[in-house]
């Protein structure tokens, strides 16, 4: 019983420690401002930065976007077992359907926590994180590989693009697409250090 304990506890510490830290490296590597700024550089849309108050509200909307993908993808990791495990010799293996629940619960009441959220905010963020994971698994049963030029087909590179610009969305989803390289990348290299300590 008390192996139970301290595993169940283990747990929760691993889905706080990562939902702590895809937060903080989401703000610590500022993707999100980089992203938009070298948009506006590249594509002279200086309108976008001209209102300081629309900018900051573009910045939060993008965030939280970004926030979501990196989420999903976390989840998704952990749960399939794509996460390398501690043991060098131990192969990781999928989670089963109770224990990805389990985490996916006490990560998700650790985001709230962590963020501050009233009831609503977070059941919103959890509404638009099913969304994500949805289009996700359908869009994985026909995956294909993508030219560099291309977008990625990923909810983040659509919503984010027409956050971001929505009349140039063909030149706003390929910067969202590179946008969302750089949030796969740091989920990954987060979720690999969560669980190898």
């Amino acid at each position: 019983m008390a192996a139970t304990a301290k595993s169940k506890s283990v747990g929760a510490d691993r889905a706080a420690t990562l939902a702590e830290h895809l937060r903080d490296a989401l703000v610590r590597e500022r993707l999100v401002p980089r992203f938009v700024d070298s948009y506006v550089v590249d594509h002279g849309r200086y309108g976008l930065q001209v209102h300081a108050s629309l900018y900051k509200d573009l910045l939060a909307l993008l965030q939280r976007e970004a926030l979501i993908a990196m989420c999903a993808q976390a989840l998704d990791l952990v749960s399939k077992g794509a996460v390398p495990a501690p043991e060098k010799n131990r192969r990781p293996k999928p989670m089963t359907r109770k224990d990805a629940t389990a985490f996916r619960r006490k990560f998700l009441a650790a985001l709230t926590r962590q963020q501050r959220w009233n009831v609503g905010t977070a059941l919103e963020f959890q509404s638009d994180l099913q969304l994500y994971e949805g289009i996700l698994a359908h869009a994985a049963t026909r995956r294909r590989g993508r030219k560099p030029f291309e977008a990625a087909s990923h909810p983040f590179v659509d919503r984010g693009a027409f956050l971001l610009d929505s009349s140039f969305l063909e030149n706003a989803r390929v910067a969202a697409s590179r946008a969302l390289t750089s949030l796969e990348a740091v989920t990954q290299q987060i979720t690999e250090q969560v669980f190898r300590s």
